[in-house]
């Protein structure tokens, strides 16, 4: 019997399931056009208040990779490792992690994004040294990687290319907020990229996408059994984003903290997360040796200058200007700048990430829409966080920025974003749960 788009829309409306076929007709006819919006919105808004059942979520996350291309990695020697993040701000790991993982001896092939809204792009903060190519054939990825163990490039529009398209819809039909969809969007990019082994780094907090813990624990465990069922071997790390990763929020900015701890001076926030995520993705690699000691490992391969060099060589191979590593007076220089200083006198005790990361795009350094141009140069390079003890006058943070008429408004703004109190909070955790398959 022929299927009809109809049926599935209203099957899924009365909260029945659907079948592996019925998915696949409804994602294959959306993807070649023959669908129009307005039947695809209503079974997004089914799913939304429906919702879909792990099979289902995995059959559409299939279907989804499947109408584009797919990478093939078997040619890279080992087994390849993948890495996502759910975005946050001042998040700058994958500069740090994937030289160190190299570095390591794990094969580092990742495809990434821009930044849109108060969330960064890794591309964006690789645009900002000097010469650097994020675009490459296929090709050349695959013998870069061979050659020195790691590149990073701009996701190609074959990967996936219906996520694109139904994320629009989605965008558009207030049915963004659906854990099967936002799972099935992320899983489908990451395994159309053909990694064996996929960490995920699932942001918790006020800058994050997901705000609320519980929440955020369902979708980590949900795309690890959608890797899992799709071969994918898949492990999740919920952690905070209450507060700004590291110190440095906004383009160039990030690229120098991320040298700055790849020569083992970076902060402890930043280098924490990186070897968490680093050792689960030694693990899912099948390296020999227990998490505490791939822990240690990778601690001696940041602390020894070997992940800076494979930094370096990552540079050099994309046609990026190396010595910008050493002298960051070749990054793009800010025209504007101004000093923000505590008007009163206790402890940080709280330090709200979304604001922070809101004052960093309005300051250039973000998008409020996609294609629109950023100023590497600006952004914020906080002085303390939460926790930290403060004078009144004491230098909070530095702002910078190419309109000069942004910042006595902005300094006010970014006063608000730190709470202070006469008592000292209680520490945060920046690591909340590691998720496997076998959990």
């Amino acid at each position: 019997m022929p299927l009809q788009v109809y049926d599935i829309i209203k099957k899924k409306r009365e909260g029945e399931t659907l079948s592996r076929r019925e998915i696949n007709y409804l994602i294959q006819r959306y993807s070649t056009g023959d669908l129009p919006d307005y039947q695809m919105a209503a079974w997004a808004m089914a799913v939304y208040f429906r919702g879909l059942n792990e099979k289902e979520t995995v059959w559409l996350t299939g279907a989804m990779a499947d109408s584009g291309q797919r990478m093939d990695l078997s040619s890279l020697p080992g087994i390849v490792v993948d890495k996502h993040s759910t975005g946050g701000v001042g998040d700058t790991t994958t500069l740090v992690l994937l030289p160190l993982v190299a570095a390591a001896g794990i094969p580092a092939a990742k495809m990434s994004g821009r930044g849109l809204g108060h969330t960064g792009g890794t591309v964006d903060k690789l645009e900002a040294i000097p010469g650097f190519k994020v675009e490459m054939s296929r090709s050349d990825f695959l013998t870069q990687v061979k050659k020195i163990g790691v590149a990073v490039v701009a996701q190609t529009p074959e990967l996936a290319p219906v996520d694109k398209k139904l994320y629009a819809l989605r965008d558009v039909t207030a049915t963004v907020e659906s854990l099967p969809l936002i799972a099935s969007s992320i899983m489908s990019k990451k395994i159309a990229g053909g990694a064996s082994g996929l960490v995920l780094d699932v942001k918790v907090g006020r800058g994050a996408f997901m705000k609320d813990k519980k929440q955020a624990e369902k979708l980590a465990r949900l795309m690890v059994k959608i890797g899992e069922e799709s071969g994918l071997k898949t492990r999740a790390v919920l952690s905070a984003m209450n507060q700004p990763l590291g110190f440095a929020v906004g383009n160039s900015l990030e690229v120098i903290e991320a040298f700055q701890t790849l020569k083992g001076q970076g902060p402890a926030d930043l280098e924490k997360l990186c070897l968490t995520l680093g050792s689960c993705m030694l693990q899912l690699a099948g390296k020999e040796g227990t998490y505490k000691q791939h822990y240690s490992h990778l601690q001696d391969v940041l602390h020894s200058g070997q992940a800076l060099e494979k930094m370096r060589q990552l540079i050099e191979e994309q046609k990026g200007d190396p010595r910008v590593i050493d002298n960051y007076n070749m990054f793009p220089e800010a025209r504007y700048s101004r000093e923000v200083k505590s008007r009163h006198c206790g402890y940080a005790a709280d330090l709200d990430a979304l604001k922070i990361g809101n004052l960093a795009r309005k300051l250039g350094a973000g998008r409020s829409e996609k294609g629109e141009q950023i100023d590497p140069a600006a952004g914020i390079v906080l002085q303390r966080k939460r926790g930290d003890r403060l004078q009144k006058g004491e230098l909070l943070a530095r702002l910078y920025t190419s309109d000069p008429e942004l910042l006595e408004e902005s300094a006010d703004f970014c006063r608000e974003a730190f709470r202070i109190k006469k008592e000292k909070p209680q520490a945060e955790k920046l690591v909340y749960k590691m998720i496997n398959s076998s959990e």
